[in-house]
């Protein structure tokens, strides 16, 4: 069974950093994109960043300059370095791994908790 397995996440003052990782087993990683949502209490969910299997990278306007996104292929390995955060970066953040071609599977992990507070 495919398992996305996020950890890092944790509680954090405003202005610190947080690096979140995403171990993925049971597929072919290095063929997904993968992507980093998060959700707000009261809020839908949504996208943070993104990197395709060919390392392309997009993120929200809300994180541009202070997160980045990197994938490491051998680990099976997508990370989220968060820096200068901010109080309303405070959200579960999930780890989502898609693939772009048919048959276009995709999973989810369990999702972390980020708290920025001081």
């Amino acid at each position: 069974q495919v398992q996305l397995v996020e950890s890092g996440g944790g509680l954090v003052q405003p202005g610190g950093s947080l690096r979140l990782s995403c171990a993925a087993s049971k597929i072919i990683f290095r063929i997904y994109a993968m992507d980093w949502y998060r959700q707000a209490p009261g809020k839908q969910r949504e996208l943070v960043a993104a990197i395709t299997y060919g390392g392309s990278i997009n993120y929200a306007d809300s994180v541009k300059g202070r997160f980045t996104i990197s994938r490491d292929n051998a680990k099976n390995t997508v990370y989220l370095q968060m820096n200068s955060l901010k109080p309303e970066d405070t959200a579960v953040y999930y780890c989502h791994a898609r693939q772009t071609v048919y048959p276009k599977n995709d999973y989810w992990g369990q999702g972390t908790q980020v708290t920025v507070s001081s």
